[in-house]
């Protein structure tokens, strides 16, 4: 998939499935909005390491 400066808002994206689809989604090149309810900043900060690292933000 090729996208031009798409950007992807995830509700459970601190951990599991919705952690998987914004990696995904990252690598595809969109720019991810991470959101979790049980949101835990430790889990959550590793999250945006790992989207940062694919070259999003």
């Amino acid at each position: 998939m090729t996208v031009s400066h798409k950007v992807a808002l995830l509700t459970g994206a601190g951990q599991g499935i919705g952690r998987g689809i914004a990696l995904r989604l990252a690598q595809d090149g969109f720019d991810i909005a991470v959101a979790d309810l049980d949101f835990q900043a430790e889990k959550g900060a590793g999250v945006v390491a790992e989207i940062e690292a694919l070259g999003s933000d």
